[in-house]
């Protein structure tokens, strides 16, 4: 089946996964403390910076006819209250080049990466940080909003709530298993692979007392609140804050520009004697969102599989399921499930701004692909207002604490010496613009 004539195709990056040396960011200092919880630092990542424009290219000659990246708030006010003109000009060079290529630029303005000063007052648990927040989303969106159609304000603004969850249910599992006297999870259910994001719990959890004393030497904090901790309930009221106030500021220069954010979005799936806990997760992941949301033009869908729920929660993979390199059950149709469910209740735009596999088989991406867009081409069929299907990711990239390891990209990338090796899976996405 066809897609609409304007529906935008295209692939994802975020600027920290990608860019490389983002040395002002709060992700770069915590990747090089000695009490790390990231497998690796990301150091030139795999050189977006410099190698944007063959990107955007080989984006664009697979027959892609869009683009969503990030701009790296580190970068841009890498000391509170002052900006870099010369990173501006970086991502008007960015913007230019899509443009140049007949691609549209879909931009984050936060993509999990923060100032590394931010941190020291508190982070995304901090009262300041919405007008902080506001401040640097004002001053780049005069610099570089008369090009734009499309922001996302935050992406993946339920995250820390999510992690929070995942890490009460480490816990108990952890109780549990001692009091039984258990070894470690079995292969595939650890609970890192239930949260769309790279992120090493048990390490992090080990190393809470060290990585403490270490917070105070580097941060002046002894809890570094960045965008994917643990979040509180007042700390997710404090993002949507910051949401609310970022719209408010792109709309006051912009009224045209359609404005947004993402949620990480599971397709929740009940098994027997788990409605009642699943309703609430869904409520947890989404519902709980929609007054902070209401006024928004589109809502950013991103997903990567499902999840099953039981009377007591999570439950493990079924058995005999394939797994992703994440440990995410290979599910593509998730991602219809989830887009006519978002429907019901957010009348706006439906932009799906995530969804990908980490496999080093091509072929499972392939295969995934077309099942996730016969999806969303089925959604559309049916009246649903989707608008967009951006890949993640463009490029083999830093996958977070997990480092270098995950292979989510359209583009494998030698980092040895940055060389380009497109995937079968890049022509046969732009393959569905044709």
């Amino acid at each position: 089946m066809r897609l609409p004539e304007h529906f935008l195709i295209g692939a994802a990056t975020a600027a920290h996964q990608v860019e490389g040396n983002n040395i002002r960011s709060d992700l770069w200092a915590m990747e090089h403390m000695k009490h790390t919880s990231f497998l690796e630092p990301s150091l030139d990542a795999v050189d977006h910076y410099h190698r944007y424009e063959e990107d955007i290219k080989l984006l664009s000659d697979a027959g892609l006819n869009a683009y969503r990246f990030s701009i790296e708030w580190a970068r841009i006010e890498p000391e509170e209250g002052v900006f870099d003109a010369g990173a501006v000009a970086y991502y008007h060079d960015v913007i230019a080049c899509c443009k140049k290529y007949g691609v549209e630029p879909f931009v984050t303005l936060h993509h999990f990466s923060s100032p590394k000063w931010l941190m020291t007052k508190g982070g995304w648990e901090a009262s300041t940080t919405p007008a902080d927040f506001a401040r640097y989303v004002h001053y780049i969106m005069e610099e570089l909003g008369s090009e734009l159609h499309y922001v996302c304000t935050i992406n993946e603004a339920n995250m820390g709530i999510q992690v929070a969850a995942i890490a009460e249910r480490y816990k108990r599992q952890m109780m549990a298993q001692m009091q039984a006297a258990q070894t470690a999870p079995r292969s595939g259910d650890s609970a890192d692979g239930t949260v769309q994001v790279g992120i090493n719990l048990e390490k992090m959890m080990e190393n809470q007392k060290a990585t403490a004393l270490e917070n105070m030497e580097v941060f002046g904090v002894e809890k570094v609140e960045n965008f994917t901790s643990m979040r509180t309930r007042e700390g997710d009221l404090l993002i949507m804050k910051a949401h609310e106030l970022a719209r408010k500021e792109i709309k006051a220069l912009y009224p045209d520009i359609k404005v947004g954010l993402t949620l990480s979005l599971h397709d929740i799936q009940p098994q027997a004697g788990g409605e009642a806990r699943a309703a609430s997760e869904w409520d947890e992941e989404f519902l709980h969102y929609l007054p902070y949301i209401k006024e928004d033009d589109f809502l950013g869908v991103q997903n990567y599989t499902r999840s099953l729920i039981g009377p007591d929660g999570q439950l493990p993979n079924p058995e005999g399921a394939e797994l992703t390199q994440m440990n995410y059950e290979f599910y593509p149709e998730a991602l219809e499930h989830v887009l006519r469910r978002v429907a019901e209740d957010f009348h706006g735009d439906l932009y799906v701004t995530e969804n990908g596999i980490a496999t080093s088989d091509d072929t499972r991406r392939v295969a995934f692909i077309d099942a996730a867009l016969n999806g969303v081409a089925a959604c559309i069929r049916d009246g649903l207002p989707v608008k967009s299907y951006f890949h993640w990711s463009l490029l083999d990239n830093f996958e977070w604490q997990k480092g270098y390891s995950m292979t989510f990209g359209l583009i494998a990338v030698d980092r040895s010496t940055q060389t380009r090796h497109p995937k079968e899976s890049l022509r046969f996405l732009g393959s569905w613009n044709r």
